[in-house]
């Protein structure tokens, strides 16, 4: 239990540590850097999609002869689906944009904020959830080695994002405490994502498959959505494919080294 414990941890201190870089860093994240790692957080996202849940979602479906893809195709579109329907109903602001998207509410800007990034996190809390599940399970597919390679993973990929959270918001005039504290809250949902998803895995054992292409879809939406537009925009796009394919490399290596 201690164990499952450390890697629904670990993804949430990845986050604190880069919200911890407000009290370390004086300016504004510079455009370069900042396109840097919302490729490299895009790339980590699309790789352990692929390696650590789209692939072992298929091969525990091994026995449906052809037909084992069918549960990653429901899984993907459903975790899309779901997150369209959150990232339409919440009410959030994007960092740098001045138009709030979603349902109308009288909430403050740092609230708004705030709820955008944890719609962001709240799939990577569901991955790592629904690996550790297989793992639990026992199976050929998932091993504990393969749980702990997505945490760890996850949480480089949230060092960076900590920090592209928090940086903002002192730049926009809020203290070093604050924007570190917002920062660092916005993973806390990680963890409770995690668990949600191993009790639902827990009670429904077959529908593990379709868990792991549901988280899948969830993360392939956040970067679709928001991470490839907002590294893509403007000047210096280059950086974000570089960060990209760093963080695609990286989480196929610690998938399959470790995994």
């Amino acid at each position: 239990m201690s164990g499952v414990f450390l890697t629904l941890l670990i993804p949430f201190l990845g986050t604190t540590l880069g919200a911890a870089f407000v009290f370390f860093m004086k300016d504004e994240m510079s455009p370069r850097l900042q396109k840097s790692l919302l490729g490299f957080a895009s790339g980590v996202m699309v790789a352990a999609s692929i390696w650590s849940l789209i692939i072992p979602a298929m091969e525990m479906s091994a026995d449906m002869g052809k037909l084992r893809v069918i549960p990653a195709a429901v899984g993907i579109l459903s975790g899309m689906g779901f997150l369209l329907l959150i990232d339409t109903l919440t009410p959030h602001l994007h960092i740098g944009n001045s138009h709030p998207e979603g349902l109308k509410a009288h909430i403050s800007k740092t609230a708004m904020l705030t709820l955008a990034v944890t719609i962001h996190n709240f799939p990577e809390g569901m991955a790592v959830g629904v690996v550790i599940a297989g793992a639990l399970q026992g199976g050929e597919w998932i091993s504990a080695a393969g749980a702990m390679a997505m945490s760890v993973g996850i949480a480089i990929q949230n060092i960076p994002e900590g920090a592209i959270i928090s940086m903002p918001m002192k730049a926009a005039g809020g203290s070093r405490m604050k924007s570190f504290l917002m920062g660092t809250l916005s993973g806390a949902v990680e963890p409770l994502g995690g668990v949600l998803v191993i009790l639902l895995a827990s009670l429904v054992q077959p529908a593990l498959p379709y868990l792991l292409a549901f988280a899948a879809g969830a993360m392939f939406y956040v970067v679709i959505e928001e991470l490839i537009p907002e590294a893509s925009e403007g000047e210096h796009s280059n950086h974000s494919t570089i960060g990209f394919a760093i963080g695609f490399v990286l989480m196929m290596l610690l998938d399959v080294i470790l995994g």
